[in-house]
C-alpha cells in the first residue's frame, strides 16, 4: 500500500472539511484560562470521525489516541490564544472565522487554531487506514500556552506520565520544518526608593533615576549577549516600568521593571540572573517570577517563568523522518528552520529532552497581528504530514 499518495489524496478530499473545522474553532474565543468551549467543540470535531478515544484532563487539555503501538508520537497544538487588540485595525470581524480566498479568517487560525484542525483531519485519515503501526499517536490540544508556554506539558508528563518517544509542534512553521528556537525567561527588577515632597527631590531616593540608570546598562548588555549559528543572539529588554509613591507631588519609594529575556544556546536562567547581578547593585532585588493562574478547570498549577531553549541536530532521526515525510508528499524536502518565537517545546524538548520538530499552517508574522488567516492549502499539507509521519517513524526503525 501506498500510504504516501493515500494520504495526500485524503487530505485533499478534505481540505474544505480542515477548514470548517478551523472556522468553527475560531468563531469561539478561547483566552488562556477561558478555553473550555472550544475544547469541547474539538471533542465533538474528533468523536464525529469516529476518534472516541478522547478525554480531558483535569488540568484542561484535551488529549485523543490513535494506534496502538509500544511507542509514543505526541502532536500538539495549543487552542488558547491572545485577544484582538483593537479591532478597528481588523478588516474582517477577528471571530467571524471566515472562508474566503483561500484562506480562513480570524483570531487563532494561524497561533495556533490552524495546527489544531490540521490534526483533527490526520486522525480522521488515520482512523479510515486503520492505521495500527509501531507508534500510538496521541493528539494534544493543549491550553494555557499564550500565558505560560510548556505548562499544559509540565502537566502531562509530570502528573499524566504522558512521556512521548517523539513531538511535533504544530506552531505556524510557513509548512516548513523547525527544529529548535531560543528560550526566554521572564525577569522582575525590584527598586527600593525614598519617598519625599516634589517640591523637594533631593530628599528622597527618585527610583525613576535609578531605574534609567540600569535601563541604558541594559541596552548595552543587548549588544554583547552571547550568539549561535542556528538560534542566533540571546536579547534582553525592558517591557514595563511602574513604581509606587505616595501621590503623583512625591517622589516615588518602589519600582519594578519586567525585562523579556530570550535565550540562545548556552545561556539559561542562571547565566541570565547573574549578567544582571553584574550590573544593578545589590540594592536591586532579581526575580523570577512563577505564573499561577487558575485553568478554566480551577487548577492552579504553579511554574517559574522559565522557558529552556531548545534544538536537534541536522542528522537526527526525527529530523530526517520530517524531511522524509514532506519528500515522499510534496517531491522536495522542505525548509528547515527555527521559530522566533517561543513554543511548548520548551517543555518537552527544552526541560525534558524529549526530541522535538515543529510543522504547521500559517506563516508566524500573522501570530498575535491583526487580519490573522491561514492558507486551507497549509491545512491541507499539514493534515497530510501529522498522519504520514508515523508511517515514516516506522520505516526509518
Amino acid at each position: 500500500m501506498n500510504e504516501a499518495k493515500t494520504i495526500k489524496e485524503k487530505s485533499n478530499e478534505y481540505r474544505n472539511y480542515t477548514a470548517n473545522c478551523l472556522s468553527k474553532m475560531v468563531k469561539i474565543p478561547s483566552l488562556s484560562g477561558e478555553e473550555e468551549q472550544v475544547v469541547l467543540e474539538i471533542q465533538r470535531q474528533l468523536n464525529d470521525v469516529g476518534v472516541m478515544d478522547t478525554r480531558i484532563d483535569d488540568f484542561g487539555n484535551l488529549i485523543a489516541k490513535v494506534g496502538n503501538g509500544s511507542k509514543i508520537l505526541a502532536i500538539d497544538a495549543h487552542i488558547d490564544t491572545v485577544d484582538t487588540g483593537d479591532e478597528s485595525q481588523w478588516e474582517i470581524p477577528p471571530f467571524s472565522g471566515l472562508i474566503k480566498d483561500g484562506f480562513v479568517h480570524g483570531r487563532g487560525t494561524v497561533d495556533q487554531e490552524g495546527g489544531a484542525a490540521s490534526m483533527v483531519t490526520a486522525t480522521r485519515i488515520l482512523k479510515e487506514m486503520n492505521y495500527d503501526g509501531e507508534y500510538t499517536v496521541y493528539f494534544t490540544f493543549t491550553i494555557m500556552e499564550e500565558d505560560c508556554d510548556g505548562l499544559c506539558w509540565e502537566y502531562l508528563i509530570n502528573e499524566e506520565k504522558l512521556i512521548p518517544d517523539f513531538a511535533v509542534i504544530t506552531e505556524p512553521t510557513n509548512v516548513g520544518i523547525y527544529r529548535g528556537h531560543r528560550g526566554r525567561m521572564e525577569i522582575e527588577l525590584l527598586f527600593k526608593g525614598l519617598s519625599c515632597h516634589a517640591s523637594a527631590p533631593e530628599r528622597g531616593k527618585n527610583v525613576i533615576y535609578s531605574a534609567s540608570r540600569i535601563a541604558l546598562k541594559i541596552e548595552k548588555l543587548n549588544k554583547n549577549l552571547k550568539t549561535d549559528p542556528f538560534l542566533g543572539q540571546g536579547t534582553i529588554a525592558p517591557t514595563v516600568f511602574t513604581t509606587d509613591s505616595p501621590s503623583l507631588c512625591a517622589v516615588p519609594d518602589g519600582g519594578k521593571m519586567h525585562l523579556d529575556r530570550r535565550l540562545t544556546w548556552g545561556e539559561n536562567k542562571e547565566s541570565s540572573v547573574n549578567e544582571l547581578k553584574k550590573i544593578v547593585g545589590e540594592d536591586v532585588k532579581i526575580v523570577v517570577p512563577d505564573y499561577d493562574k487558575k485553568s478554566y478547570k480551577g487548577m492552579v498549577y504553579k511554574q517559574e517563568k522559565y522557558f529552556p531553549t531548545w534544538k536537534i541536530s541536522e542528522d537526527h532521526p526525527l529530523l530526517k523522518a520530517g524531511i522524509k515525510t514532506h519528500e515522499k508528499l510534496f517531491g522536495t524536502s522542505g525548509r528547515v528552520d527555527k521559530w522566533t518565537f517561543s513554543t511548548n517545546a520548551v517543555s518537552i524538548c527544552g526541560r525534558h529532552n524529549i526530541p522535538t520538530i515543529g510543522y504547521g499552517p500559517g506563516n508566524e508574522i500573522y501570530a498575535h497581528a491583526p487580519n490573522e488567516k491561514t492558507p486551507i492549502d497549509h491545512l491541507e499539507k499539514a493534515s497530510a504530514f501529522y498522519a504520514l509521519l508515523p508511517y515514516i517513524l516506522t520505516e526509518g526503525k
